[in-house]
């Protein structure tokens, strides 16, 4: 990753614009549009700030258009609509309606976490709108990690995570975090980064978009999916699953998808552009050309 700072001028052109995409979308996501050039669009993760992004929209220096959303309700925004219901569905609906309202051309989509299960129902619901995804470590049903087979199974423990959650204090939720997000992040800095994230997000929408996300099930519909996916996963000797098992468990989670890329990153957890941003940049690189 580049360690040179933006030019002044590009600097002072990474403004927040402010875009005309209808009351309802507004209130899942907000939108940062910096550069200029081929429409990319950045979603972070679970209890994530569109922050997590800022190294490689540094390395890319601008020479594309990066649309970094914000889902509402995590790292200190507002809830907005999220304060109550369903999560998931209607941050991809709001997405493709700031894909369409602001005209982007065939755009690219890179995700994190959360962020990658909804490029993928983004692909799947409005193919025409991603011209290809790049999934930064996840699944298309999460619940496989419980050792769930489908989306019943998963939902009886993703219940119970969910209501302890909601019912729990906030000093309770903000010390789970910082035992259990070490799991998560190997760098030090961004260790901290996503600790911050994830206690100043409204444990409520936390609480709800885990148990959406460990009961939706894409498996069965992948075969559908005509867009590129570019999956990157990582493992690391830490790691209590040997490499070999990580490799088929990311393989066989994605057999059924029709054209697919899977990279495995080394030295990596789970936050793999902060843990290995070098690499990662040089993967984002090639998939952006």
């Amino acid at each position: 990753m580049s360690s040179h700072p933006l030019p002044l001028i590009l600097a002072l052109s990474l403004v927040l614009l402010s875009s005309a995409i209808g009351e309802a979308a507004a209130d899942r996501i907000t939108v940062t549009a910096k550069g200029s050039g081929p429409d990319v669009i950045l979603i972070p993760g679970l209890a994530s700030s569109g922050a997590v992004w800022d190294g490689i929209a540094s390395h890319l220096g601008g020479h594309y258009r990066l649309h970094i959303v914000q889902l509402a309700g995590f790292a200190g925004s507002p809830p907005g609509a999220n304060a109550t219901g369903p999560i998931i569905e209607p941050t991809v609906d709001a997405i493709d309606a700031y894909i369409t309202t602001n005209h982007l051309k065939s755009p690219k989509v890179i995700g994190h976490s959360l962020g990658g299960l909804i490029g993928l129902m983004l692909a799947l619901k409005h193919p025409d709108h991603v011209s290809s995804l790049l999934i930064v470590d996840s699944l298309p049903f999460f619940g496989a990690t419980f050792g769930a087979p489908d989306a019943t199974a998963a939902g009886l423990q993703a219940t119970g995570m969910r209501d302890t959650i909601l019912a729990e204090s906030q000093d309770a939720y903000d010390q789970g975090e910082k035992a259990f997000l070490p799991s998560l992040v190997k760098s030090p800095e961004g260790l901290n980064s996503v600790v911050e994230w994830a206690i100043a997000s409204d444990k409520s929408v936390v609480a709800r978009a885990l148990y959406e996300d460990a009961t939706t099930d894409l498996r069965p519909s992948l075969h559908a999916i005509q867009t590129p996916v570019t999956v990157l996963y990582p493992w690391d000797a830490s790691s209590e699953m040997p490499q070999s098992g990580v490799d088929a468990f990311y393989q066989q989670s994605f057999s059924a998808l029709p054209h697919k890329e899977l990279i495995r990153i080394d030295g990596s957890r789970h936050f793999i552009m902060l843990d290995q941003p070098d690499k990662f940049a040089s993967l984002v690189d090639a998939f952006l050309k």
